[in-house]
C-alpha cells in the first residue's frame, strides 16, 4: 500500500492569517526570495478566469461567484490591500508569474448553508477550536488579536515566520485531530490535488499561500487516489462571477463576516505606514482630524502627548511597540478627555473605516449592473459606503430621474436609498438616505434574470406581483410602487389587480387598510405622470364599501382584531383627509358615527372613532364627555374605550378641563387589579405621545393634584394614606390601607 510522501522541497508553504498585514509582509518578502514559477492561492478555481482583471481593481474588492441557474446561490471572497492573498496576486502580476486558485470549487461551496462564511472563513474548523486563541493562551495572552499583532504584525523579519507558523499549527492539528470537520478535510484534499497538478506543470519552485490551519495537511501528499475518493461526487454547476467593490466595514468581524478582523481600518494604516515606521504618530494625526471635523478639540500638542502615552503603555507591558489597545487607551485619555462618545467616532472612522473599493470598466458584469452603473454616472450618484443624505425636487428632471432609479432598485431588493420620513417636504420634494452596501452586488445578480435594464427588471417584478396579488392591501401597495417607479405597464397591471382583489374582498378592514397607500398614490400621482382621477375612483370605491362594513367589523371582536381595526380606522381617516372628495368625506363621517353609536362594538376602535369625530368637530366636548361617562359606566370595555380615545395627540386632554377630569376620575376610581389590567393598553396609548406632550400632560396632572386643600396649605390625610399604601405595595411591604383607590390615583399621576 502506498504511503504518504513528503512535499517536495521546491514547494514553499506560506501559512497566513487572512487580512493580516503582518502575513501580507511575510508573503511579499517570501515571494521575492523564492521567485516561484507559479503561485497557488486559497480560493475557488472558478475565479481563475477573473484574475487578469486584478490590475484594474482598487481594494477592498471581492470575488463574487454565483450559480448561473440560481443567482441567489452566491458567495464572496473579499480581499483588502493588506490581505496576503492580494499581495500574492499583485506580486505575480508585476513579475509575470502565473497565479491560480487551488481550493474546493465554488460549485461545491455554494451547496453549503452559508458558503460566504465557510469558504472565506478564517480557516478555523467547525468544531470549537480556535487555533489563534489556543496559541495566544499558551503565550500568556487573553486576546488572540493582540498576540498575533505582537508576534506577526510587528515582526522585524517576516520571511522567517512561515516555518514557525507551520510548526505551531502542526502541533495544534495533532492535538485537535478529532475535531477537524469533514468539509475542511475535503477542502484540503482539493488543495493537494491542485498542488499535484502544479508539480506536473512546472519544474521550478511553487509558492502556496493558504490559511495557516491548512498548512499541516499540505506538508505531506497521500496517494492521489485517496484525495480523489474524498472528492468523488462533488456537484457540477455552471458558475459565473465578477469582481465587486467591497468595504472595510464589511471586512469587520462585527459585520458577521466569518473571516473578518476586528480593526480593518487599523490594519490598513499599519500596511500603509510599514515602510515609513511612523504608524503611531500618523494615527494620532488622523484621529485629531476626525475630531476637528466634528468641531471637537484635537490639537497637535494633544497628539504629541497621546504618542508619548501610547509608547509608555507599550513599554510598561513589554510590547515591542504600541498596538491598537495602547493607541485607543491613549486616544481616550488624551484626545477624548475620558469621554467614550468621541472615542466611538474614532473607532467607526479609523479603527473600522468605510473605505470602498473600485473595479474597472473592463471587469465583466451583468447587463443589469452595467445599466445601473450608467445611470449612476449620468445622474452623478456615485455609490458610497457611508450614509449620504439627498433631497430631490421632483419638478426638476434630474431629481425626478434619481427618485425613479432609487424606487426601481427598491423593487429589485436593492435598497440603496431609504426615504427619510422624519421630514415632511411637500408634494414636490423627497428626502433620502443613500448607503451603498457591497452585498447589493448579489441582489443585482439575482435581479438580472428579470431584465437587462433597471426599468425593465423592475417592471417585470411589479407586473408579476400584481398578477400574484390576492389581497387588496397587496395590490394597493404594488400600485403605489408602480406609480413611484413611473412604469406605465406596471401601473396598468396593478390597477387591474386592485379591481380584481377589491371585487373579491368581503372584509371591511382589509378594504380600509388599502386606503393609505392608495391615497398617497392619488395625491402624488400627478407628479409621477399618472392621472390621479383614475386612481381616485378606485379609492372612493374601496372607501364606500369599507365604510359600510366598518361598524359590523368592530362588533364582538377580540383584542387582536380590535387592534387591527384601530389601525385601519386611523389609516383610512388619514387617507380621507388627504385624497377624498367632500361626498366621500361625509360617507366616512357617517361610518364613524355609526361605529360610535353601536353599543356592542369593541372599545378600542369605538374610542378612536370618538376621538376622530371630536377633532373634526363632528362631536363637541359635551358629547364626548357624555360618551366617556357612558363607556366608563359600563364595566366591560371601559379601559379599551379610553385607551382608544387617548391615542393620538395629548393636546386634547390638556386643552379641555372637562375631558381631562372625566379621564382622571375614571383612572382614580380603578381598583388595583383593574388598574393592573388597564396598564398595558394605557401605556401603549400614552407611549405614542411625543416627549413634549408627555411633559405637558405630566404638568397638567401635577397641577390637578396640587390644587384644592393642598394648595391652601392644608394636609389631606386621606390622600396621603392612599399614596403611602400604594408605595408600600410597589416596594413589597405588603400591608397598608387604600391599595385600591391609591393605585388608581398614583397610576393617574404617573
Amino acid at each position: 500500500m502506498a504511503r504518504e510522501q513528503p512535499l517536495p522541497d521546491r514547494v514553499t508553504l506560506l501559512g497566513i492569517r487572512h487580512h493580516g498585514p503582518g502575513s501580507a509582509r511575510m508573503v511579499a518578502a517570501a515571494l521575492e526570495a523564492v521567485r516561484p514559477e507559479v503561485v497557488l492561492i486559497e480560493g475557488p478555481p472558478e475565479g481563475d478566469a477573473l484574475l487578469p482583471h486584478v490590475p484594474s481593481l482598487t481594494p477592498p474588492v471581492a470575488l463574487l461567484l454565483h450559480d448561473e441557474a440560481e443567482p441567489a446561490r452566491a458567495a464572496f471572497w473579499p480581499f483588502a490591500e493588506f490581505s496576503p492573498e492580494w499581495r500574492a496576486m499583485t506580486w505575480a502580476r508585476v513579475n509575470g508569474v502565473p497565479v491560480r486558485f487551488f481550493d474546493l470549487p465554488a460549485a461545491a461551496s455554494l451547496d453549503d448553508p452559508e458558503p460566504s462564511d465557510s469558504d472565506s472563513a478564517d480557516d478555523v474548523p467547525k468544531a470549537a477550536v480556535d487555533p489563534l486563541g489556543t496559541l495566544a493562551e499558551a503565550a500568556g495572552f487573553d486576546d488572540p488579536e493582540r498576540w498575533w499583532e505582537d508576534v506577526v504584525e510587528h515582526h522585524t523579519d517576516p520571511r522567517d515566520l512561515a516555518e514557525a507558523v507551520a510548526e505551531a499549527m502542526g502541533a495544534l492539528r495533532e492535538e485537535f485531530a478529532d475535531q477537524v470537520d469533514a468539509r475542511t478535510l475535503r477542502r484540503e484534499a482539493a488543495m493537494r490535488q491542485n498542488v499535484r497538478q502544479a508539480l506536473k506543470d512546472v519544474e521550478g519552485s511553487i509558492a502556496v499561500v493558504a490559511g495557516a490551519w491548512h498548512v499541516p495537511a499540505l506538508r505531506t501528499l497521500p496517494p492521489a487516489s485517496v484525495d480523489a475518493a474524498a472528492l468523488k461526487g462533488l456537484p457540477r454547476k455552471k458558475i459565473s462571477g465578477t469582481w465587486v467593490p467591497w468595504s472595510h466595514g464589511r471586512l469587520a468581524a462585527s459585520s458577521g463576516y466569518g473571516a473578518g478582523v476586528a480593526s480593518p481600518g487599523w490594519y490598513a494604516h499599519l500596511w500603509e505606514c510599514a515602510e515609513r515606521g511612523d504608524a503611531v504618530p500618523r494615527w494620532f494625526a488622523k484621529a485629531c482630524g476626525v475630531l476637528r471635523a466634528e468641531d471637537l478639540p484635537g490639537s497637535t500638542a494633544s497628539a504629541v502627548e497621546a504618542v508619548r502615552l501610547a509608547d509608555a503603555l507599550a513599554a510598561m507591558r513589554g510590547r515591542p511597540s504600541p498596538g491598537l489597545s495602547e493607541v485607543m487607551e491613549a486616544t481616550l485619555a488624551v484626545l477624548c478627555g475620558g469621554d467614550a462618545t468621541p472615542l466611538r467616532l474614532v473607532h467607526e472612522q479609523l479603527v473600522v473605516g468605510e473605505r470602498l473599493g473600485e473595479v474597472g470598466e473592463d471587469v465583466p458584469t451583468s447587463p443589469l449592473a452595467a445599466d445601473l452603473a450608467r445611470w449612476q454616472r449620468r445622474l452623478r450618484m456615485p455609490p458610497s459606503a457611508s450614509v449620504k443624505p439627498m433631497r430631490f425636487d421632483l419638478r426638476k428632471d434630474t431629481d425626478r430621474e434619481r427618485s425613479k432609479l432609487l424606487r426601481r432598485l427598491e423593487v429589485l431588493d436593492v435598497p440603496w436609498g431609504t426615504p427619510d420620513t422624519t421630514r415632511t417636504l411637500g408634494t414636490f420634494a423627497e428626502a433620502w438616505q443613500l448607503h451603498w452596501r457591497p452585498e447589493f452586488a448579489v441582489a443585482l445578480a439575482v435581479a438580472a434574470r428579470h431584465g437587462t435594464t433597471v426599468e425593465a427588471a423592475a417592471g417585470t417584478v411589479l407586473i408579476a406581483r400584481a398578477a400574484a396579488a390576492t389581497r387588496v392591501v397587496d395590490a394597493a401597495e404594488t400600485l403605489s410602487q408602480a406609480v413611484g417607479c413611473e412604469i406605465p405597464e406596471a401601473v396598468a397591471a396593478s390597477r387591474q389587480a386592485l379591481d380584481r382583489c377589491a371585487a373579491a374582498a368581503t372584509d371591511a378592514l382589509e378594504l380600509l387598510s388599502a386606503l393609505p397607500d392608495l391615497a398617497t398614490t392619488v395625491r402624488y400621482g400627478s407628479v409621477r405622470g399618472t392621472d390621479p382621477e383614475l386612481l381616485r375612483v378606485a379609492l372612493h370605491g374601496l372607501l364606500a364599501r369599507g365604510a359600510v362594513g366598518l361598524p359590523l367589523a368592530c362588533r364582538g371582536v377580540d383584542d387582536d382584531t380590535a387592534e387591527r381595526a384601530v389601525r385601519a380606522v386611523e389609516g383610512a381617516d388619514d387617507a380621507v383627509r388627504l385624497a377624498a372628495d367632500d361626498e366621500h368625506r361625509d360617507t366616512w363621517q357617517r361610518a364613524l358615527k355609526s361605529l360610535v353609536a353601536m353599543p356592542d362594538a369593541h372599545g378600542l376602535p369605538t374610542g378612536r372613532a370618538t376621538r376622530l369625530l371630536w377633532e373634526t368637530g363632528a362631536l363637541d366636548s359635551d358629547e364626548v364627555a357624555t360618551r366617556l361617562h357612558r363607556a366608563v359606566s359600563l364595566a366591560a370595555g371601559a379601559t379599551a374605550f379610553v385607551a382608544g380615545f387617548l391615542r393620538g395627540s395629548a393636546a386634547l386632554l390638556t386643552a379641555d378641563p372637562r375631558l381631562f377630569a372625566v379621564v382622571d376620575e375614571w383612572l382614580t376610581g380603578l381598583s388595583g387589579a383593574d388598574f393592573a389590567a388597564a396598564l398595558p393598553l394605557l401605556r401603549r396609548a400614552v407611549g405614542e405621545f411625543s416627549p413634549a406632550e408627555r411633559r405637558m400632560l405630566g404638568d397638567r396632572v401635577k397641577g390637578s393634584t396640587a390644587g384644592g386643600a393642598v394648595a391652601s396649605g392644608d394636609w389631606d390625610e386621606e390622600l396621603a394614606a392612599r399614596l403611602v399604601g400604594h408605595v408600600r405595595d410597589l416596594l413589597g411591604a405588603g400591608a397598608g390601607a387604600g391599595t385600591g383607590a391609591g393605585t388608581g390615583r398614583a397610576g393617574a399621576g404617573a
